[in-house]
């Protein structure tokens, strides 16, 4: 392939992957808010946002709005094109680099590119969860919220790209976002193989969004641990003014010694039903758009 037909994919593989992006966060995040809400609450806090998600949701709405549900989306909103082009591109790219001599990509390949592109993709959309994570944090009305911008520009000048600032809780990013993707991409690529495709459209459509779903739920029940421990240090603190929650892999010792082990497990329900069908919605968009635009562009 010439320079310019490279080119011209890679194009398209982002086009796709941010399209991708866009339509996944429109529809579900209301889901990631319940997640969050849920994750950051615990342990002298109690349960300070509800104790199920009937419960949340009632809560919201009656002290904060019927759009409290949306909180924190210009960050996903203006991070998602580019955080889902970043994931689908890279894992494209990733993939020719572990084919390691072979004529078609392996279990194996899926696995690693699938990994590095969940690392790639977790280091550029941290600043965003910090903000976003803010954000749904934030107990007010929605139009009493504090923008994104301001936010932003506070953490900025507070604590700067460092492990205080836009960069709080990197590892634990990194681990959510490698961990899902490695198990995504991995299930969604080897286990379609094993399924022939329908002849009838809609049957097709049906094949892909079962395995995606599949793929979505599978890798949110596995990184969840990884996600609890990024909400708990980039959220609020139990106790104003001291520093709890600071890196990844202690932060989910303390979460467990303190609160259990399903403590490590808070949101599940909510990310399941956002990243189960979300998934599916991604790679469904994805392939679609990119398959569009292949014949379109």
């Amino acid at each position: 392939m010439t320079v310019g037909g490279k080119m011209k994919e890679a194009g398209q593989q982002i086009a796709a992957g941010g399209s991708a992006g866009l339509v996944e966060v429109s529809l579900m995040h209301p889901l990631d808010v319940i997640k969050t809400r849920f994750q950051i609450q615990g342990g002298p806090q109690g349960e300070m946002y509800g104790t199920s998600m009937v419960d949340l949701v009632k809560k919201m709405y009656r002290t904060e709005g019927a759009l409290s549900v949306y909180k924190g989306i210009l960050p996903p909103i203006l991070a998602e094109t580019p955080k889902r082009a970043v994931k689908f591109f890279t894992f494209e790219q990733y993939k020719s680099v572990f084919l390691f001599g072979a004529p078609s990509p392996t279990a194996l390949t899926f696995t690693l590119a699938g990994l590095c592109s969940g690392l790639t993709e977790g280091f550029i959309i941290n600043p965003f969860e910090v903000v976003k994570v803010r954000l749904q944090a934030e107990r007010l009305r929605f139009s009493q919220q504090t923008s994104a911008f301001t936010l932003a520009r506070s953490v900025f000048r507070e604590n700067g790209f460092g492990r205080n600032g836009f960069y709080k809780g990197l590892t634990a990013t990194l681990g959510r976002h490698g961990v899902f993707n490695m198990i995504y991409f991995s299930f969604y690529h080897n286990i379609k193989q094993y399924f022939p495709e329908a002849k009838s459209p809609k049957l097709e459509f049906g094949r892909k969004f079962a395995i995606g779903l599949c793929a979505g739920t599978l890798a949110s029940t596995i990184n969840i641990p990884f996600d609890v421990a990024k909400s708990r240090i980039q959220g609020p603190q139990p106790v104003p003014g001291e520093v709890k929650y600071r890196t990844c892999f202690k932060t989910m010792k303390t979460v467990y010694a303190e609160e259990g082990f399903f403590a490590l497990y808070k949101g599940l329900l909510p990310k399941i039903m956002r990243l189960g069908p979300g998934g599916a919605i991604m790679l469904l968009v994805y392939e679609h758009a990119y398959d569009w635009l292949k014949h379109n562009t």
